[in-house]
């Protein structure tokens, strides 16, 4: 991978006026709407599933007032759910793709959105694993791609910014400076990482805690309540993995174990389990725990 700073070919867009469009309204994409709407800014949102924009909506209608009145100078702005892609990134100055990941599919979708933004709009991945190294074979201006991965705003507002590889300097300056103004904190990734900074730390901790309850020694209620105990966080880990949703997870564990052979396969086969009896976490009611409400109920 080349330096974060090594090309000089492309250039920032001048954000003013423009909208931000999210492509996929699932659990981060309508989160990343969220917060782009809490400065008074026009949101698009795409998702092909008229469901994901409806839960979408509701979702956002329902948080938006409380994330404009953390910020000091904070208005809504539209989120404006829209038919196809094109309609979204129509003269947007940010396109944010945040669909499942699946690596042939990231790499499909920024391709398009690549065809379809506007000459000088950033693409940018919400990859949790994938480095846009390898989702650019498609895309014929890899100066304006870069990752800009979120975790889970409004609570988790810590955002990862890192070089495609061959992302111009400016392009990341650009984001670096814009994403505070929306109440949200970026890290820059200064070389290529798997993972990031904090995936790439919180996935031992993650499959470790997976691999104990494989191995019949604590179950995920046991964890989560000496985990709390002992590091003095509300936030544990299985809690955490349902938010996220236990299918996004698996995803995660086989990117990661794509690239390392030495990884264990048990919490892959943990996981999976849990799949296949429905247990997908928040999102459909069930995972490790059976507290939640499906979405749409």
């Amino acid at each position: 991978m080349t330096s974060p700073t090594a090309t000089q070919t492309g250039h920032a867009p001048d954000p003013t006026g423009r909208p931000v469009a999210v492509v996929g309204a699932g659990t981060l994409g309508r989160r990343i709407a969220l917060m782009f709407a809490a400065r008074g800014g026009t949101v698009r949102l795409y998702d092909p599933s008229a469901a994901a924009r409806r839960e979408a909506a509701a979702f956002v209608a329902a948080r938006l007032p409380e994330v404009v009145d953390r910020l000091d100078d904070g208005s809504p702005g539209p989120v404006q759910f829209t038919d196809t892609a094109a309609q979204a990134v129509t003269d947007a100055w940010l396109v944010v793709e945040a669909v499942p990941e699946d690596l042939g599919l990231k790499r499909e979708v920024l391709a398009d959105l690549d065809r379809l933004a506007a000459p000088d709009a950033v693409l940018a991945s919400n990859s949790s694993s994938y480095p846009t190294s390898r989702l650019i074979d498609g895309v014929t201006r890899p100066t304006q791609v870069l990752n800009l991965h979120f975790y889970l705003p409004p609570e988790m507002n810590a955002v990862e910014v890192m070089s495609s590889g061959q992302t111009d300097r400016s392009v990341i300056d650009l984001v670096l400076a814009e994403l505070p103004k929306y109440g949200l904190r970026p890290f820059e990734a200064r070389a290529e990482s798997t993972g990031f900074i904090f995936n790439r730390i919180w996935a031992a901790i993650k499959r470790e805690c997976l691999c104990v309850v494989a191995d019949g020694v604590a179950t995920p209620q046991e964890i989560d309540d000496i985990w709390r105990l002992n590091s003095g966080s509300a936030a544990a880990p299985f809690r955490l993995m349902d938010v996220v949703g236990l299918d996004v997870v698996l995803d995660i564990e086989k990117a990661y174990a794509a690239e390392r052979a030495d990884l264990p396969e048990t919490p892959r086969t943990l996981l999976t389990s849990y799949l296949e009896a429905g247990r997908l976490g928040v999102k459909s009611g069930r995972g490790f725990y059976d507290d939640y409400r499906p979405a749409g109920s």
